[in-house]
């Protein structure tokens, strides 16, 4: 992978010579977590991330923390971050009390020369609609790619049991062998619609069996009546919440009810590790937000991806 953009020159060509930048390392999670918790506690009223997320993402084989992040200090401090992935996925958090200061912009320029320099058409990354970093994005010529949804059932609700055919049944994934079962079936359902590489096994891996706090419960798979893996389901409990992260059903076995029964089956095995909340995501490109809401689940926060050419057109 060639060198990177230089961080601190991304921060100067703004004029901003009391902080520095540098590459991230493991150890920056937890500052992450602390300025995209803050992030959220304010448009959200909640924090929703966790710093295993964050650990997850960063311990992908596919993502190197040296050329594809960049930590903004003041002082010993970290006051911003960004970071981009294969595909020119983006991310980017600012502290609140160090807005209006450029970093949000001179982070936004480095998103995009590191997408480009890895050779991405284009970089998104998503914003709360309505916050400041829609605002910063949308002034600096970002286009919406998609729109994004957290759906929860409302306290003390339940989505009536979808009963399954003969011969079909659920249960929780067990060992290896399942889990790359799980995530074929995973892979084949979202490249449907997702315009971005097969994520490797090992990517997969990193992110849900390898991520910290991970238990054999949180994979739930969909047998056929010969035992074939047809349907998956990953559930994350995180501060009482149980968060359904992926939801997938091979083509040809759908319109048989099977991810409303892992939706059901998901959100009870949450509920037997003690969460009192059940929550879900989807976006505009997979067609299932109807889906969620028919079972009675609402909108709870809308989520923009803006994008942008690394070519320099708008």
């Amino acid at each position: 992978m060639s060198a990177p953009p230089d961080g601190r020159s991304a921060i100067n060509d703004l004029g901003l010579e009391r902080y520095s930048a540098r590459p991230l390392t493991m150890d920056d999670s937890r500052g992450v977590f602390e300025l995209m918790a803050a992030e959220e506690l304010e448009g959200l009223g909640e924090v929703a991330i966790e710093e295993a997320d964050i650990i997850g993402d960063w311990q992908r084989p596919s993502f190197d923390l040296t050329s594809q992040t960049i930590g903004v200090l003041a002082g010993d401090r970290l006051v911003g971050y960004a970071e981009v992935a294969t595909g020119g996925r983006a991310d980017a958090s600012v502290a609140v009390d160090h807005r209006g200061r450029g970093i949000g912009t001179a982070l936004a320029r480095w998103t995009r020369r590191v997408a480009g320099r890895d050779g991405s058409d284009s970089v998104g990354m998503p914003v709360l609609e309505g916050s400041p970093g829609e605002a910063l994005l949308r002034g600096l010529g970002y286009r919406v790619r998609w729109t994004s949804w957290v759906l929860a059932l409302p306290g003390g609700s339940g989505i009536e049991p979808q009963p399954v055919p003969d011969g079909y049944g659920i249960r929780q994934a067990d060992g290896e062998q399942d889990h790359h079962r799980v995530h074929e079936v995973v892979e084949d359902a979202f490249l449907e619609w997702a315009d971005r590489d097969r994520e490797s096994f090992e990517d997969f891996a990193a992110v849900v069996t390898r991520r910290p706090g991970f238990e054999p419960w949180n994979i739930r798979l969909m047998t056929d009546p010969g035992g074939e893996v047809v349907g998956a389901c990953i559930v994350q409990l995180s501060e009482g919440c149980g968060y359904v992260s992926r939801l997938a059903v091979r083509r040809d076995q759908r319109g048989l009810g099977l991810a409303r029964a892992l939706l059901v089956d998901s959100f009870a095995a949450a509920r037997e590790h003690c969460a009192t909340r059940s929550e879900v995501a989807t976006d505009s490109r997979t067609g299932a937000l109807g889906l969620y809401e028919k079972v009675g689940m609402v909108v709870t926060s809308t989520w923009l991806n803006l994008a942008i050419d690394t070519s320099g057109r708008r």
